[in-house]
């Protein structure tokens, strides 16, 4: 007699009966999918002749495929090591006209119903629309990776601290770089630029990104201030076809950035698209995404298609040279980002955001975001604070918390918080030590339509000579943004050092300190020296709501692998700066920091001073 189990044990069991059943349901479909397609055959570059005319497909409006025309004109041999380059001209669907639209790349050109190869290059300022076709014998050659991405992309090394936009673009110049063009006939046939669709973001913001955004092929357009949010990956595979719009999602969620190009070819659940590369960083996870083209914007600079992205259905796993490889139901790992803006005259407002899981477009695409939506939801002109609280969670379980004020006019407030968190998300994202991904951004932003900064006048001692450990009284006088005087104070004792001892004071804001540390250290910079060093070095990164107090004496020590070793006996100090330990890249330093001490305060300070004292004889 069969007995029906209706525990808990029993719900876990048929709900993993039904789990199983599904799974086997979605893979059928695409066992099913690969089977019923015909394999497509292709023309291979040696059977490609000049006068050849053939059909290309691409997207226009809506999800319709649409053909135009194209005549074979040649083959450029080996432009790059083994790679050579089928010469089009185009025409139809408005072509003559527009030129080459952005958006185009990796459009299927066929020639008696056989495969040729993919729109994607094209002629600056070319009268006609002649193209540049990567041949698909290339593209087919992309499989998913063998092998994990680097550890760091980094091509230099650069110490901890803080990262604006130009010291990023700077860090991935040859990768950020503008993309290899070919030449042909004296004439250079460039990469054809890939529409960036703002969704839900005011793209007209993006100026100070745009540049940046340049550099990688990217061209931002704007499409609905509102956002739609795609909906999730369906559980059984999604069908993309030949000539049909894809993008890349960048961010997701509340708002949309998303990259568009074009489905080359499909091969069961295997996806080859674009024909040239992103950045050609070898093995990704970029979310795929299919999309529907709104309209094609004719421009005389550079034509592009409008579009928006819908479901995201599969992953790409492949960012090579000859173009995008990817596969349909494969999950992507993606980073979520939580913002809460409270404050301000629009009152509360949250965003859950969904940004790519990748070492360099992940940081970048975060805190560009960001930035974009602080200037939408609270101004990009006039006096404006942000206080930020926040935590970076890792993979590993660790975390990083991320607390500082940010205050000024224009979009400076909402440009140095930005920097922020581009700068702590890129350092554990590009860490030496191992491999690690974020799992999650929380960023609690409290924003104020007033400047909240105050300038040290003055620093008051109540006495120029102390005992070992007698306190000292330390009064601080600044001024407000409206000229208002604020006065702090802060107790430190004095060092423990022989009578007739002299030793220095030092105040000053984050800025100053570091200016101070530089000459103190020599120059030398910290580099953390594992992974443990690093987060703990994020945590405690300098903020601009503190004033900084320091202690430093004429007493050697030594800086090594950076920190600081103060006050050190001379026999202690020779063993690290000896030349037997030169390996060690100690710094002899001249002045030793005897104690550091730090006063929260309500706004942000700048300034600094440097009083000497004296011990008591």
């Amino acid at each position: 007699m069969h007995r029906e189990d209706r525990g808990p044990g029993g719900k876990r069991r048929a709900l993993s009966i039904t789990a199983r059943r599904a799974a086997a349901s979605a893979a059928a479909v695409l066992v099913l999918a690969a089977a019923l397609r015909p394999q497509t055959p292709i023309l291979t570059l040696n059977e490609v002749k000049p006068g050849l005319l053939g059909k290309g497909r691409s997207v226009f409006q809506g999800s319709r495929v649409e053909e135009f025309d194209a005549e074979i004109l040649g083959v450029l041999p080996n432009v790059l090591p083994k790679r050579s380059i089928i010469l089009v001209r185009l025409k139809g669907q408005g072509l003559e006209s527009s030129g080459i639209i952005q958006g185009m790349s990796g459009s299927p050109v066929y020639v008696d119903d056989k495969l040729v190869g993919a729109v994607a290059y094209g002629f600056s300022f070319s009268k006609e629309p002649i193209a540049g076709l990567t041949p698909i014998e290339e593209m087919l050659s992309l499989s998913a990776p063998s092998e994990s991405p680097p550890v760091s992309f980094a091509s230099r090394q650069i110490p901890v601290g803080k990262l604006d936009l130009e010291d990023f673009s700077a860090l991935f110049a040859d990768v950020f770089g503008e993309r290899p063009p070919l030449e042909a006939d004296g004439r250079l046939l460039r990469p054809i630029g890939i529409p960036v669709v703002f969704r839900g973001l005011n793209v007209g913001a993006s100026e100070r990104y745009r540049a940046v955004l340049a550099r990688m092929g990217f061209f931002p357009v704007g499409a609905a201030q509102s956002v739609v949010p795609a909906p999730v990956m369906p559980s059984a595979p999604a069908l993309l076809r030949a000539g049909d719009p894809v993008s890349i999602q960048l961010v997701g969620g509340d708002v949309d950035v998303s990259a568009l190009g074009t489905v080359t070819h499909v091969d069961g659940s295997r996806v080859f698209a674009f024909g040239h590369p992103l950045y050609n960083l070898g093995p990704v996870e970029f979310p795929m995404a299919a999309a529907e083209i709104l309209t094609v914007i004719p421009s005389l600079e550079n034509s592009f298609k409008l579009g928006v992205p819908r479901s995201v259905v599969g992953t790409f796993v492949q960012d090579r040279s000859s173009g995008a490889y990817g596969e349909l139901g494969r999950k992507p790992s993606l980073i979520p980002v939580n913002i809460k803006i409270g404050g301000g005259p629009f009152g509360a407002r949250e965003y859950r955001l969904q940004v790519v899981n990748d070492r360099i477009l992940g940081p970048f695409f975060t805190s560009m975001t960001l930035g974009l939506i602080l200037r939408d939801a609270e101004r990009a002109l006039g006096d404006l604070s942000l206080e930020l609280k926040g935590n970076v969670f890792l993979e590993n379980g660790q975390s990083v918390r991320l607390e500082d004020l940010f205050s000024g006019n224009f979009d400076a407030a909402a440009g140095e918080l930005a920097n922020l968190v581009l700068a702590v998300t890129y350092f554990l994202s590009n860490n030496e030590f191992q491999s690690l991904k974020l799992f999650r951004l929380d960023l609690d932003i409290q924003a104020s339509e007033r400047v909240r900064a105050n300038r040290l006048e003055k620093a008051v001692l109540d006495k120029y000579e102390a005992a070992p450990g007698e306190i000292i009284s330390l009064r601080l006088f600044s001024r407000t943004h409206r000229g208002e005087t604020d006065v702090q104070e802060i107790q430190i004792p004095a060092p423990n050092l022989p009578a007739g001892s002299e030793f220095q004071v030092i105040i000053g804001d984050s800025a100053a300190m570091q200016q101070v540390e530089s000459g103190q250290y020599r120059g030398a910079e910290f580099f953390p020296r594992s992974l443990g060093h690093l987060i703990r070095l994020l945590n405690n990164l300098r903020k601009n709501n503190r004033v900084y107090v320091k202690i430093l004496s004429s007493q050697p020590g030594v800086f090594l692998k950076g920190e600081e070793m103060s006050n050190l006996p001379s026999t202690v100090k020779s063993l690290f700066t000896s030349p037997r330990a030169s390996a060690s890249n100690a710094v002899e330093i001249l002045r030793s920091t005897l104690a550091e001490y730090q006063l929260a305060v309500p706004f942000v300070f700048k300034g600094a001073a440097r009083i000497p004292l004296t011990i008591k004889k």
